[in-house]
């Protein structure tokens, strides 16, 4: 297993939410490129950055800094957020961004999807965000009433290696993931699975590590200082 640290982006800011709330954006940091590179100092392999500002309104005000943070770290970067068309997978893709995660778009188009995947194969990850065990879209807004197993079961038909499942009620919680959801995922997929959302302990990690989780993403627990990323890399190796 990896461990992804998260940099959310709004308004060219290193901010964290809790539970997709944008009322409640606070800075964490005062740079993403020396964030980026502590990251790398840490042991990371790949970073997870999350364009907030195109997830709530698809514009790309963000793509600047993450197309600074690759080039000058030479970080693996994937990146989410507003990603709604091919040619914002091709832009993406031409920011230097390793991995594309397409969100809302794959509940509300999902022949994008297909085609992304024929083209692009595991440079392509689906987000699975669920709120009580149903799919939302919009930056976590609006609620699909889509069944997240059955979805995730539907992108893995279409050929997506990667599934990145957040459980919005955890995210910057500092609660712990939801094993349960992972667990029953884990049993109904094969494809890669990544935790995102209320990561905050090393027993965390070893929890999910047990439950066969391939990556997990920790935001807000590595920048209180809850979580030593470096540890938390080691114990997933």
């Amino acid at each position: 297993m990896r461990i992804l640290p998260a940099i959310d982006l709004k308004d060219g800011q290193c901010v964290r939410l809790q539970k997709g709330d944008y009322g409640t954006a606070h800075k964490v940091a005062e740079n993403a490129v020396e964030t980026a590179k502590a990251f790398l100092a840490a042991g990371a392999a790949l970073i997870h950055m999350v364009d907030l500002d195109g997830a709530k309104d698809g514009s790309h005000a963000n793509y600047d800094v993450v197309k600074r943070v690759i080039a000058e770290t030479g970080a693996a970067v994937e990146l989410g957020g507003g990603i709604r068309t091919m040619a914002d997978i091709a832009a993406v893709l031409s920011l230097g961004v390793s991995r594309v995660v397409i969100g809302s778009a794959a509940v509300k188009n999902p022949p994008l999807v297909r085609e992304a995947v024929r083209q692009y194969g595991d440079k392509i990850a689906v987000g699975v965000d669920a709120l009580s065990g149903t799919v939302r879209t919009e930056g976590w807004l609006k609620d699909s009433g889509m069944d997240y197993i059955a979805f995730a079961k539907q992108m893995e038909d279409f050929g997506v290696q990667t599934i990145i499942f957040t459980d919005i009620d955890r995210d910057g919680m500092l609660e712990g993931p939801n094993f349960d959801q992972l667990a029953q995922l884990r049993q109904a997929v094969s494809c890669g699975i990544v935790a995102s959302g209320g990561v905050s302990s090393l027993a965390d990690v070893k929890k999910l590590k047990a439950l066969g989780i391939d990556e997990a993403i920790a935001g807000k627990a590595v920048y209180t200082g809850a979580l030593d990323l470096a540890a938390a890399i080691r114990e997933a190796e």
